[in-house]
């Protein structure tokens, strides 16, 4: 049997698992493997990114898409320790992916040798880890095990990161081992006796409501879900940053449930009797702070859907716990027969109104008026559109104004950290564009976006367009926020002194745009939409508007007023 390079098998493996794209930085401990990806570019592309932190996050964006582990490859010590934060956003929202290490020699190990770190204790997986699994290969020979083994761990029960470590030297030893199989995620199905139950608490309830997000679904599962929903006329909610999981235009939709709540849904969520959690981890965002689900044991019934065994009955003891898959519970739940009448119709009525009434802005000062800037996105973009954000402020517009069709639909459209991981839209919005070739449509803020904005320079060398709507108010807004509240009229290390960034964007190959005024938006976007190369635009924010619905000073005089 013919032998190879151990780092040209590993390509093969990745590719014997569907894997068309790797996001990377290169480096000396792997070079056999980048030799292999030289060796199969027609099968598989290597996207060299500028800075492992924007290759992880574009590895777990593809993850997000495709529902199959992102493949991210770094060096060692400096280049794993960067690439982190990546993984770490995986772990937490729930995202398949495979971290890829070139390590140091194994006749080295042990002696502090150039950039050497203990990455089972790094990343070792827990319950508050980075990963699923970090495992070492020694041994060419077991290369298609443990790659295998990587993305069944990734995908099965709760999806999340993998860690494999590649010794430089055991990548240059030759091998006659063959990759295996292609291995899909396990389904695990509710069992027909917790149906039954879930059946006799919906029939006794009178204010049930839907919390549906997390990792794991797919478009057939979202349909089935809203199917669910259609028959039992139950309101539905989106977990925090999950917020395509179900149809926004639909009737029965409640809102997004996570920062920057609406307070009438807060308080609906609240004077609910059941809530049916089907797929969240239900983690501090999407309960704000544990309040609207009181912990350990919930005022409301609780029924809760999870692909991990591990994670139901950790934080919240449910009534009713099911591990099921989010494409084995949802079609489940479709089937279970509902009443000819429920007595919630006007509740479900009533929940559907308070969003649409969530919808009217609040009136703030400043020549950009964000809504209606978020309207003429909504107008503008193509229903498939995917739009990508990091964290802070700025985002809150996109979620409480923006409406997804989503997976229902068929198409992921939002990719958001709900790790909270600033940097994340920029380089996710580069995965989007080049995995599914869509319009993709980034809001960054400006302390986020320099995060990772170097990673424009990877799209333009990968043929990727993405718009970047970057919101420039002059300093990190959320932490400004936090500071007017808890030590109002002491601001310290908030305020930025930035680039001009559209001349930065032209430094890059895209082209950039400032704008003053909210009238000025429109054509900026349709040119943008147009051209055939990747568009930066800035908006000047002014500083006062630091949320969707107050103003900084508003916040900086109630801080005052509880402190007298």
């Amino acid at each position: 049997m013919t032998e190879k390079l151990a780092g040209h098998l590993l390509v093969d493996c990745l590719i014997a698992q569907g894997v068309a794209h790797a996001f990377g930085v290169p480096g000396e401990s792997y070079l056999a493997v980048l030799d292999g990806l030289h060796a199969r570019q027609d099968t598989i592309r290597f996207i060299t990114c500028r800075q492992e932190g924007g290759a992880a996050y574009m590895a777990e964006a593809h993850g997000k898409l495709t529902g199959r582990p992102g493949v991210c490859m770094v060096t060692r010590g400096p280049g794993a320790t960067n690439a982190s934060i990546g993984v770490h956003t995986a772990f937490q929202d729930s995202t398949p992916m495979v971290l890829l290490v070139g390590d140091v020699a194994s006749d080295c190990r042990d002696r502090e040798v150039f950039q050497e770190v203990d990455y089972q204790a790094f990343f070792g997986p827990s319950t508050r880890g980075f990963a699923k699994r970090v495992e070492r290969i020694d041994d060419a020979d077991r290369i298609p095990e443990y790659v295998a083994r990587a993305f069944a761990t990734a995908m099965n029960g709760r999806p999340g990161p993998v860690v494999l470590v590649l010794p430089e030297d055991m990548l240059t030893r030759m091998t006659a081992a063959q990759p295996l199989p292609r291995v899909e995620a396990v389904q695990a199905w509710s069992d027909p006796g917790s149906l039954r139950i879930l059946r006799e608490l919906l029939l006794k309830s009178e204010r049930p409501f839907v919390i549906a997000g997390g990792g794991g679904w797919t478009p057939q599962a979202a349909q089935a879900l809203q199917r669910f929903a259609e028959n039992w006329r139950l309101p539905v909610g989106n977990a925090f940053r999950f917020q395509d999981t179900f149809d926004n235009h639909h009737p029965l939709y409640a809102g997004d449930v996570g920062i920057g709540l609406n307070p009438k849904l807060a308080a609906r969520i609240k004077v609910a009797d059941m809530i049916i959690a089907i797929g969240p981890r239900l983690g501090e965002m999407t309960t704000n702070n544990y309040t609207l689900l009181q912990a350990p044991r919930p005022k409301q019934k609780l029924v809760h859907i999870h692909a991990s065994a591990e994670e139901l009955n950790r934080v919240y003891q449910a009534d009713l716990a099911i591990n099921a898959t989010m494409n084995a519970a949802a079609r489940s739940l479709e089937v279970l027969t509902a009443p000819i009448n429920v007595p919630w119709e006007q509740w479900t009525l009533d929940a559907n109104a308070d969003y649409l009434a969530n919808l009217t802005p609040d009136k703030l000062p400043g020549d950009i008026d964000m809504p209606v800037i978020v309207g003429l996105l909504q107008k503008h973009l193509p229903p498939d559109a995917v739009l990508t954000n990091g964290a802070g402020n700025f985002a809150s517009w996109v979620h409480r104004f923006y409406k997804h069709q989503g997976l229902a639909k068929g198409y992921k459209t939002q990719l958001a950290p709900t790790v909270g991981a600033m940097g994340y839209g920029v380089p996710a919005g580069i995965a989007a564009a080049i995995a599914t070739g869509r319009v993709v449509l980034t809001m960054a803020g400006d302390g986020d976006f320099l995060m990772n904005g170097q990673e424009l320079a990877t799209a333009v060398q990968h043929g990727a367009k993405t718009i970047v709507v970057l919101l420039n108010n002059g300093m990190y807004g959320t932490i400004r926020m936090h500071q007017e509240r808890e030590y109002p009229n002491h601001s310290s290390g908030s305020r930025l002194h930035n680039p001009d960034f559209a001349a930065l964007a032209c430094a890059y190959g895209y082209v950039g745009v400032r704008i003053t005024r909210t009238e000025q938006f429109e054509d900026e976007l349709l040119a943008a939409l147009a051209r055939p190369q990747g568009t930066l635009i800035e908006v000047i924010l002014d500083a006062e508007v630091i949320t969707t619905r107050t103003t900084l000073s508003a916040i900086t005089r109630q801080a005052l007023a509880a402190k007298t």
